[in-house]
């Protein structure tokens, strides 16, 4: 992967990450340039598979101030993702099952310097398993301030 521009941290909090895809994104010019001043936010979007094409809902990603309004784009609209025809039934095959869903964790430039979206195949937390995560968390915090005092 290249440069990050945006994580769903949100989604590693309220989610189980089974398995990770990554997907192309359809974009226009100034979509790509607001992307590039990383303005771009993937805390409230979702996937949705509308027929056999999966599609990125709300995630916001900002227009520039020096794009011209009649070029812009609609910032909080829906884009269609880039999969494999596989990869697309698996996912559909997970979706059908209880509790699963198809959330994006982030976007970034690859190698060839193409944007592409990572999302993974997620379970719902309960709110006990969220406590369990974050008394995990703190846990790891004071043994790491522990061993460094010592």
């Amino acid at each position: 992967m290249g440069e990050t521009v945006a994580k769903n941290k949100k989604a590693y909090h309220d989610f189980f990450i089974e398995e990770k895809f990554e997907a192309g994104m359809v974009l226009a010019g100034s979509e790509v340039k607001g992307i590039r001043a990383k303005r771009v936010n993937l805390k409230d979007s979702f996937i949705r598979f509308v027929g056999e094409e999966a599609f990125l809902f709300n995630a916001h990603i900002g227009r520039l101030d020096t794009t011209h309004r009649f070029y812009g784009h609609e910032e909080r609209g829906s884009r269609k993702l880039l999969l494999h025809k596989k990869q697309i039934q698996r996912m559909l095959k997970a979706v059908n099952r209880d509790g699963y869903t198809i959330v994006p964790l982030q976007l970034y430039f690859n190698a060839r310097n193409l944007v592409k979206i990572q999302i993974a195949i997620a379970k719902g937390k309960q709110l006990h398993d969220k406590r369990n995560d974050l008394k995990e968390k703190d846990q790891k915090r004071d043994v790491a301030r522990a061993m460094k005092d010592y």
